[in-house]
């Protein structure tokens, strides 16, 4: 029996989690003294809320190896397989929660995947690996297929503000200041695990254009692209984005996302997101 366990950084709605029975993770988010589980201590609109009323920057703190213990007891007992289906190690100390909290049962088999990315797409790897667990696909074959599935997404994103990438560690001061003096609107991507500009755009309105031209051109037309569109606190302009790209290139309406607190809390309200997985060379 081969079990997927997946966290909050996915998107996936805790609810939904639980209904699928995919045991899930929590990321904690910190507000000076006081500490949060993200999956049912604080969503993603109180954190929204609580973030525009406070003076300072919360912070995270990825799950800890005592998090995936028990978990890992559970569900790697007996001969049983476990697969982590983990958040990019370059910007999330998920993994190596995860792979310390493996090591306290050697000969288990657990395999921990840094799948190089965050939100939905991994949301999406999730989502199809326990559909393979379901179709009796073998622990080496399901690992191999999610390390190659993984491969091929792409992650474009616009920020309403470049501070929270800032302060968060994600983008350098040059780069902070430069955004602001020209004030452009740029479109980021998540490359190999971490954050790199793509392009900068004078509007907002035009860096939407963009993105949806590189839905159009680069996303595959079939369920196989597993397109996705991820927002913080932006659900009209995500259920907008998403009417125009079905209505542009008249594939299927892309499922939207809500994109959790810790994330949020490097990219800040108002971020845009489209998530996809391209064909094989």
């Amino acid at each position: 029996m081969i079990t997927i366990i997946a966290d909050t950084i996915s998107s996936i709605p805790p609810s939904q989690a639980v209904e699928m029975g995919i045991p899930y993770v929590p990321q904690i988010i910190i507000f000076g003294s006081e500490s949060y589980k993200d999956d049912y201590e604080m969503d993603t609109d109180t954190f929204v809320k609580r973030l525009r009323a406070s003076p300072e920057l919360p912070k995270t703190a990825a799950p800890s190896p005592a998090m995936y213990a028990p978990l890992y007891e559970k569900f790697s007992a007996d001969g049983n397989t476990v697969v982590v289906i983990a958040p990019s190690g370059d910007v999330s100390g998920t993994l190596r929660g995860a792979t310390v909290g493996a090591e306290d049962f050697p000969g288990r088999d657990i395999r921990i995947i840094d799948t190089r990315t965050v939100g939905s797409g991994l949301g999406s790897l999730v989502l199809q690996a326990h559909q393979w667990v379901k179709e009796g696909m073998d622990a080496d074959t399901l690992v191999a297929k999610v390390k190659a599935m993984a491969s091929r997404q792409r992650v474009y994103f616009i920020v309403d503000t470049l501070e929270y990438l800032y302060k968060g560690g994600r983008i350098g001061g040059a780069k902070m200041l430069m955004g602001s003096l020209l004030q452009v609107k740029p479109i980021l991507q998540l490359t190999d695990g971490h954050i790199e500009p793509l392009e900068n755009q004078r509007t907002k309105r035009r860096a939407i254009a963009r993105l949806k031209e590189l839905v159009a051109t680069e996303c595959p037309r079939d369920d196989s692209a597993h397109l996705t569109i991820m927002h913080g606190d932006a659900l009209d302009e995500a259920n907008a984005i998403a009417d125009e790209i079905s209505a542009e290139t008249g594939m299927p309406r892309p499922e939207i996302f809500n994109l959790p607190p810790a994330v949020l809390v490097h990219a800040g309200p108002g971020v845009i997101a489209v998530s996809f997985f391209v064909k094989p060379d």
